[in-house]
Order: C-alpha cells, then structure tokens, then sequence
C-alpha cells in the first residue's frame, strides 16, 4: 500500500465507533452489532484506501468486503434482494469492473463474472424463454459447468503455452 495512514485510520475510527456505539447501547439501526457491519468497516477501509492514496489494487476487496457485508444486511430487510449465489458472483463482478476504470485490467474476468451473475440470477426465466427448444437443450443445460470447466482448463493449459 502506497500510503500507510488511510487504511489503519478508517479501520481505526470505524472499529472505535462500532465498539463504542455498542458499549453505549445506541442503536441506529436494528442488525448494526453483528459481523456484516465489521465487513463493511474493513471494506470500507479498502475503498478508502484504494480510491484516497490511489493504491488501486485495494478497490477489489474493498468492494468485495463492503459488498458481502452490505448484501447480508440487507438480505434481512428487502425481500426482493436476491439471497442466491449469484448475489455474490454480482458483487465480485463489480469489484473487477471498479478496478478496471483505473488500473485497466481485469475487464475480462469482471464480464465473466457479470455474465455468469446475470446467468445465476434469472436462470429459472432464461428456462422459460428457452422452453421452446425443451426437448434438445434441456439434457444440455443440465451440463453446462462442463462448459465452465473445460474454458477454464482450455485457458490454463492450452492458450497459457
């Protein structure tokens, strides 16, 4: 990290003031003891980090961090909130896409990911609005990681050499 005093600083002040809050039983909002708030601090901190003292590699756990914490937050509050894995891989894909507006890599891995999100997310409508190839698609939507499984492997070994 470029410079030191960012990241210490903001967990230092959000680790105080979440404890603080918590000895003083003040309570902003209901859920605000628990782990997911700690994750948005260390998140937080990243971004802080990543953005203030432009140590950009710190953009990916930061919005990682931030962003788990904030989904298990809000999981409890807003029922549309999707409680899938593709929440996540959604959360990953934007921490990639971030990092790519200032370092300028990470563009592929962050389109993977959003593609495979969007994939997660709406899987039971993109079987609905592929309901008219039922009989030939759907033995093979029922192995589709192979796919996954053979890219990655093609990317590892074939196109690495």
């Amino acid at each position: 990290m470029k410079n030191q005093r960012i990241f210490p600083g903001i967990i230092l002040l959000g680790f105080g003031g979440y404890f603080f809050l918590e000895q003083a039983n003040i309570t902003l909002f209901d859920g605000l003891h628990t782990w997911p708030t700690l994750l948005i601090i260390v998140g937080l901190a990243f971004l802080f980090q990543g953005y203030l003292a432009k140590d950009y590699d710190a953009i990916l756990p930061g919005v990682i961090l931030a962003g788990f914490g904030l989904h298990f937050h809000v999981i409890k509050h807003l029922t549309i909130w999707p409680n899938s894995t593709g929440a996540f891989i959604l959360i990953i894909a934007l921490g990639f896409l971030l990092r790519y507006q200032k370092v300028g890599s990470g563009l592929f891995q962050g389109l993977l990911f959003l593609v495979l999100a969007i994939m997660l997310l709406f899987y039971e409508k993109i079987i609905d609005w592929l309901g008219f190839f039922e009989n030939g698609i759907t033995s093979v939507l029922n192995y589709w990681p192979i796919l996954f499984i053979g890219f990655g492997a093609y990317l590892l070994f074939v196109r690495g050499k």
